[in-house]
């Protein structure tokens, strides 16, 4: 099921993809929560250094291959890419991005990169 996404988080994603910093931590709720790759970081002042240095600062952008809503959170699919470390990555980075909206703000994005299920 494709997904319409929310304000904040189309504001999230254009702003990555713009290098616009502060635009991107206008997204987040005050007290929000980033999880970034088992990372936790707790209110806008903690999530703007971590965007500043890793999503800003390492110029990294996205390409939205999915989205689907599922009970309220929106989760995102998207191929990664920028000037971050990539050794040991694959070619095609794609995280997933799960995104808790409230107030029309993010209150919480957990990034994954997941791997397929082996069922």
């Amino acid at each position: 099921m494709a997904a319409r996404l929310p304000t904040p988080v189309t504001e999230y994603i254009e702003a990555s993809n713009a290098f616009d910093g502060e635009r991107l931590i206008a997204a987040f709720a005050d007290d929000a929560l980033v999880n970034d790759a088992r990372r936790e970081f707790w209110g806008v002042d903690s999530i703007k250094r971590w965007s500043e240095r890793e999503i800003i600062g390492d110029k990294v952008t996205m390409e939205v291959s999915n989205c689907v809503e599922h009970y309220g959170d929106v989760i995102v699919s998207a191929l990664m890419d920028g000037e971050y470390d990539k050794t040991n990555l694959p070619d095609e980075v794609v995280l997933t991005h799960y995104f808790t909206v409230r107030d029309d703000k993010i209150a919480t994005l957990i990034i994954i990169r997941n791997t397929p299920a082996n069922v």
